[in-house]
């Protein structure tokens, strides 16, 4: 079979997170499998037109505003395909009514919120109004997703088929957890692309909060970005400078090692796909405080494999972590459970259903129209 994913960014663009490392997790299987599997994405400074990366063909073209219209242009001189996979991020590529095959959407999250952390009002809006209004568009084009409160968000704008495929991960959770009783100095972590839908700031002032109470505690921020000049800035106040290292993007050995020694993951972004690093940390017998948001309440069960806060606020954060300092057993329960649930969201248990899910749908057959 034929495959093809249409993305804004591919895993060699500057930009790529969380969403392009599980993407190409799933095109990789496919090709593995003996599929045909293309990758179109946005063309960027340094990055070549066409190259082979994991047995994926990706093919960049046009940016902005443009690589709809590249990608058409492209589309038109290939084999037909038997699958063509729409990648929204906030925009979609509308291809369901240009692909002339078999098309699925496939998205995230829900911006919603998140449209406010990069835009001020009144773009924040009209890019909430946009999604809602693209949604309802797609509302006949069967959904890709990788939780259930982004099938439940999509069922709210009237979307009508909406199929949930877990993702996965490739850390190994660790067989032995070595002894890390949970007392002081407490060894807290963030990992991160450091954005503003991120809030790694609300992280930072919990932290402070900590502090100010008393607790002797350090902090790690792991991961790059925008928002990375104020945060260091934040870090160097004389109340915390001291406390917290901000390292930049690490190895994923590098990464592991800090999710292996911290005693818990803080995690307090707007909103999530799933929380790929809430899984990571719990493989390796860390368990996460999160805020109680879309995908951080899937990636985390609260009070069974970590700890989901009462309110989307640094003081919720802080006031977690010092009942936790009481309950040094349910400590130690909730980091087996962690790592135990982390083992069947390695990707050896999830791709093989990833790949059965995307080879069924491209065998619905070619002649199915999208009705608007």
């Amino acid at each position: 079979m034929r495959f093809l994913m249409l993305n804004w960014r591919d895993p060699k663009n500057p930009l790529a997170g969380g969403a392009e490392r599980v993407t190409q997790a799933y095109l990789a299987a496919l090709h593995e499998r003996g599929h045909e599997v293309y990758w179109y994405a946005n063309a960027f400074p340094g990055g070549s037109s066409e190259e082979v990366v994991d047995g994926i063909r990706i093919v960049r073209g046009g940016g902005k505003g443009g690589s709809i219209l590249k990608a058409m242009q492209w589309y038109r001189r290939q084999e037909s395909f038997d699958l063509v996979v729409d990648q929204h991020h906030g925009i979609p590529w509308f291809a369901p009514w240009w692909c002339r095959t078999n098309s699925i959407a496939y998205i995230h999250e829900v911006l919603g919120p998140i449209w406010s952390a990069f835009y001020p009002w009144p773009l924040s809006a009209l890019g909430q109004v946009q999604e809602r209004w693209t949604h309802w568009f797609y509302r006949n084009v069967p959904f890709w997703v990788g939780c259930e409160s982004t099938k439940q968000a999509l069922l709210r704008h009237s979307v009508r088929n909406v199929s949930v495929v877990s993702y996965g991960t490739d850390t190994v959770p660790l067989e032995d957890l070595e002894e890390k009783p949970l007392r002081q100095p407490l060894q807290l972590v963030a990992v991160s692309r450091l954005a503003p839908n991120k809030r790694v700031d609300h992280v930072i002032e919990a932290f402070g909060i900590l502090l100010r109470k008393g607790l002797q505690a350090q902090l790690t921020v792991i991961g790059s970005g925008e928002q990375e000049p104020r945060l260091r800035e934040m870090a160097r106040r004389p109340e915390l400078a001291g406390h917290i290292t901000l390292t930049g993007q690490l190895s994923e050995r590098d990464k592991n090692e800090h999710l292996r020694k911290a005693h818990l993951l803080l995690h307090t972004s707007i909103r999530e796909g799933w929380g790929l690093n809430v899984l990571e940390a719990n493989a390796m017998g860390t368990p996460a405080v999160v805020y109680p948001v879309p995908g951080l309440v899937d990636s985390t069960i609260n009070g069974v494999t970590g700890w989901v806060t009462a309110a989307e606020t640094p003081e919720a954060v802080a006031k977690t972590i010092q009942q936790l300092l009481r309950k040094p057993e349910e400590y130690e329960r909730l980091r087996l459970q962690a790592r135990d649930r982390a083992r069947t969201f390695h990707w050896s248990y999830v791709l093989p259903r990833a790949c059965a899910f995307l080879e069924e749908q491209a065998r619905q057959g070619s002649d199915k129209r999208v009705s608007i």
